[in-house]
């Protein structure tokens, strides 16, 4: 995933007007079952798209890595990691698991803070994952979808089922941002 393909999908994705609430996906089909032991692990973001996400954030988005662990009663506590330069910033928060499969609920800590629905809604578990969160606040939803990957690479099927889901969700290609993984390579003595 280089800068030719992001380059490739800003081109590519319409223009559609912002502030339209987000929509249920079509064209997925509802997962029947979710397997946490499968899914934890690390994962790459390979991607982002976000309601709440400008072209001027592009080049705060550094390559990380998001590590989810089993936690008691088949919650996951979620890690990221992101290297900037010599530093290393990581920040965490965990998942309970909600009604549907592969569906949870962010806890957020403080009294008053925002729900957060989170959604894995394709993943095959080796490869690649399509994860949809849903933020409420007072005067809004906050849509993010996330594109993760095991590998820095991913087939050109999977990019386009991350394209179909965010133009469900009705961004644009305002709202999309990559890391640049372009000589990029993890340092294991930062983080």
């Amino acid at each position: 995933m280089g800068p030719w393909w992001a380059l490739w999908l800003i081109l590519t994705l319409p223009q559609i007007p912002e502030g339209q609430a987000p929509v249920k996906p079509q064209g997925f089909s509802e997962l029947t079952s979710f397997e946490n032991d499968k899914f934890q692990g690390e994962w790459f973001v390979l991607g982002l798209a976000g309601n709440a996400y400008k072209r001027e954030h592009r080049d705060l988005l550094n390559p990380y890595i998001t590590l989810f662990e089993p936690k008691d009663n088949s919650n996951f506590q979620v890690t990221n990691t992101m290297t900037r330069g010599k530093r290393c910033d990581t920040w965490s928060y965990t998942l309970t698991p909600a009604s549907k499969p592969g569906q949870f609920t962010m806890e957020n800590q403080g009294s008053g803070a925002d729900r957060e629905d989170v959604q894995v809604i394709e993943t095959d578990y080796t490869k690649f994952a399509l994860v949809l969160s849903l933020r409420t606040t007072s005067s809004q939803t906050i849509t993010r979808v996330s594109l993760l990957g095991r590998t820095w690479r991913l087939p050109h099927k999977t990019i386009d089922r991350f394209i179909c889901l965010t133009r469900a969700q009705n961004l644009t290609k305002n709202n999309f941002i990559f890391p640049d993984v372009t000589d990029w390579l993890p340092d294991p003595d930062i983080c």
